[in-house]
């Protein structure tokens, strides 16, 4: 595998990425979770995305892909593994969101482009990227209160707010994935609460990846 020229790929396509509000509908009427996990032993890649109606945040519709996995585990370079099912699950769906919240990271890359912004540039939709983990830069400790925030700094940049969603829980990486800037990605999280550690879109694509009990109760309510 040509790392180099995946690396090269990287900064060319990072160097499109929009860090500015480009919304075509505002405020956004269905907003979209995407959540990627492997499954037997990395050998399939399952990429679930979930449209949601916003400001009732009510699931409406929940696709999922698997598809077999086209690379292996490259640190730094995960957005290449994740994205062929990403784009599977996507036209999968019936209509295609305003918004789009990723289960990863955006700019808060070493390279700048983690999946949220590959993805959302091959889709060319705003998007937001939410990380659990750091991956690169450095922040100031969190006070324990819920919505405690922080800038993470890079080479003299911001990429991500860190922010406390939930007491006694880790803080999240908020950033800019693609048509979106960094305050109003933490903006529309926080718009998208409902008391759990992660945004609504991304737990329920959490929930339908995985098959979690949430997701079967409103299976059972659907009918």
């Amino acid at each position: 595998m040509d790392l180099a020229a995946l690396r090269q790929q990287q900064i060319e396509l990072a160097s499109n990425v929009i860090r500015e509000d480009r919304f075509d509908v505002d405020p956004p009427a269905l907003i979209a979770g995407a959540d990627v996990g492997f499954e037997q032993g990395g050998e399939v890649t399952r990429a679930a995305i979930v449209l949601l109606k916003y400001p009732s945040l009510e699931l409406v519709e929940h696709r999922v892909a698997r598809i077999a996995t086209t690379m292996p585990y490259i640190p730094g370079f995960l957005s290449f593994r994740e994205y062929p099912a990403l784009l599977a699950a996507w036209e999968m769906l019936s209509q295609k969101p305003d918004l789009l919240f990723v289960d990863g990271h955006g700019i808060s890359h070493p390279r700048r482009l983690g999946v949220a912004s590959h993805f959302g540039l091959l889709v060319d939709v705003p998007t937001i990227g939410v990380a659990k983990k750091r991956l690169c830069g450095r922040f100031e400790p969190l006070g324990d209160e819920v919505g405690e925030k922080q800038p993470l700094i890079d080479k003299g940049e911001q990429l991500a707010w860190v922010w406390r969603s939930k007491k006694r829980c880790n803080p999240l990486f908020v950033a800019t994935g693609h048509r979106v800037s960094v305050d109003t990605a933490l903006l529309w999280v926080q718009k998208c609460m409902a008391g759990y550690r992660l945004p609504e879109p991304t737990r329920w694509a959490d929930a339908v990846a995985s098959g979690r009990p949430a997701f079967a109760r409103w299976q059972a309510i659907q009918g």
